[in-house]
């Protein structure tokens, strides 16, 4: 595995994000997870090298040396670069819990359903118009989360009473069951029936929760969008997820961003594009222009001659980087479009013959259109 990229084997580019990493190692892990692949050695083999990227990459430190040295092994211990044990886990159903709050397949994970369990992520798409995203916004969400139930205290029973354990699985969670097969007599270990795995009974629920210990209720959370996100940015809230139980975290919510277009500028990464149009007169003579900017309208002396198509480019004008430190911004870019009139009046057919021919080109006409122009313009 040594000579493996870690960022190749999570799928990612070199200097992804912590939420990049995040992300990929939960696809990758519920993909080649043993569990759901039960004999299967190469999801196995799969599985641990996914986990031995992510224990470097997690890990600000490592990952920081990883980034500069190709390695993370200066002790020469011969467990490659992050040297990754599913040991130090206590085995895959430990390292699934401990990133997805435990649950989902069967082993390890089942025989923990009595212990703390990690609340589940919530995910909530937010608009933003094209200036909160510029610019930054403070904005106030509703979300419905799962919470302990305040009349119970998370213990499902009712006030004066309280859980009892499992007389079926003694507490454990689990049961063994016995079967014969035609290859003898196999014992499988399976969630409890009675008390569906949590190890306690409930004879007299609570009258809010029916038992369950949490409750669902509409929380109102604010988020401080920072000056520069886009479409499909995710900001992460810490704990603002659904309440864990039996003393678990709580999980995360996960803001995601989507932005809607301005009827003026076109975004592209930092940079910001903008039409503007001007006359052919302008466009060869060149004007001062007013040009509107996510700041206010700045002036611009478009020079001599400019050609339709022509861009323009006004430095730091654009969208700021997300949470730069020296608050660096984009650039804004002004496309000129020269307007070509479909139709001339008198005045301005005279003013083109004239510069036609002082510019020594030939004027070809008709006999009846000269003689209509020598009457209108006396000029031939």
């Amino acid at each position: 595995m040594a000579t493996r990229d870690y960022y190749e084997v999570l799928g990612l580019q070199k200097g992804a994000s912590e939420e990049d990493i995040k992300k990929a190692f939960r696809k990758l892990a519920i993909k080649y997870h043993p569990d759901k692949n039960p004999g299967n050695k190469e999801a196995e083999e799969k599985f641990k090298e996914i986990n031995e990227a992510y224990q470097v990459l997690s890990d600000p430190q490592k990952k920081a040396q990883y980034d500069q040295f190709g390695t993370t092994d200066f002790n020469g211990y011969g467990q490659g670069a992050g040297g990754f044990d599913a040991s130090d886990f206590g085995g895959f159903g430990d390292i699934f819990e401990t990133f997805f709050g435990g649950g989902g397949f069967s082993g390890g994970a089942s025989r923990r359903r009595t212990g703390p369990r990690r609340g589940a992520d919530l995910e909530y798409a937010m608009d933003l118009s094209f200036e909160e995203a510029v610019f930054g916004a403070e904005k106030e969400v509703s979300v419905m989360r799962t919470e302990v139930c305040d009349n119970c205290s998370g213990s499902g029973a009712k006030k004066g009473s309280k859980a009892e354990t499992c007389k079926t699985c003694h507490g454990s969670g689990t049961v063994r069951v016995q079967r014969q097969t035609l290859f003898g007599n196999m014992v499988q270990e399976t969630v409890c029936s009675t008390c569906n795995g949590s190890g306690e009974t409930i004879s007299d629920p609570c009258e809010v929760c029916k038992g369950k210990g949490q409750v669902r209720q509409k929380r109102k959370i604010t988020v401080n969008v920072p000056a520069g996100v886009d479409t499909n940015n995710v900001i992460p809230l810490r704990g603002q997820g659904d309440q864990g139980t039996k003393g678990g975290p709580a999980g995360d919510l996960h803001i995601v961003l989507r932005v809607k277009p301005h009827k003026t500028f076109i975004r592209k990464g930092n940079d910001i594009y903008v039409d503007t149009h001007i006359s052919f007169a302008d466009a060869a003579l060149g004007k001062e222009i007013k040009v509107p900017t996510v700041d206010g309208d700045v002036s611009y002396d478009v020079p001599e001659g400019t050609q339709s198509g022509t861009l323009f480019r006004l430095r730091g004008k654009g969208v700021p980087v997300v949470n730069s430190r020296n608050n660096a911004r984009g650039d804004q870019y002004v496309n000129v479009i020269v307007d070509i009139p479909k139709k001339l009046n008198d005045k301005q057919k005279e003013a083109l013959y004239l510069y036609k021919e002082a510019s020594g080109e030939t004027v070809d006409r008709s006999p009846k259109q000269d003689k209509k122009d020598k009457k209108k313009f006396g000029i031939f």
